[in-house]
């Protein structure tokens, strides 16, 4: 019967509703939480999400295209300085 601890000599008693194995989350500086997956969310309009990955960066600043997901758009797109040109002509 669902919801009955299981009383078999010998074994130990379970309770009806063990508890989830803790999730690992880790808050990155300037950047996304990273969950250890699988992961549901549930978003603003209702609306299940859901990631079968083992890692998944749920995006913080709302900027990805692919929100909840993070597809790194919070990053600056800055080009690196050209080089400075040799005005000494050999």
């Amino acid at each position: 019967m669902p919801g009955t601890p299981d009383t078999t000599p010998g074994r130990a008693a379970v309770p009806a509703t063990a508890p989830a194995p803790a999730r690992r989350v880790s808050a990155e500086p300037q950047g996304p939480v990273l969950i250890e997956g699988p992961v549901e969310i549930v978003l603003d309009d209702g609306t299940l999400v859901r990631s079968d990955r083992f890692m998944v960066a749920v995006c913080t600043c709302r900027r990805s295209r692919a929100y909840p997901w993070c597809d790194t758009s919070h990053r600056r797109r800055e080009r690196a300085a050209a080089p400075p040109e040799d005005r000494n002509p050999s």
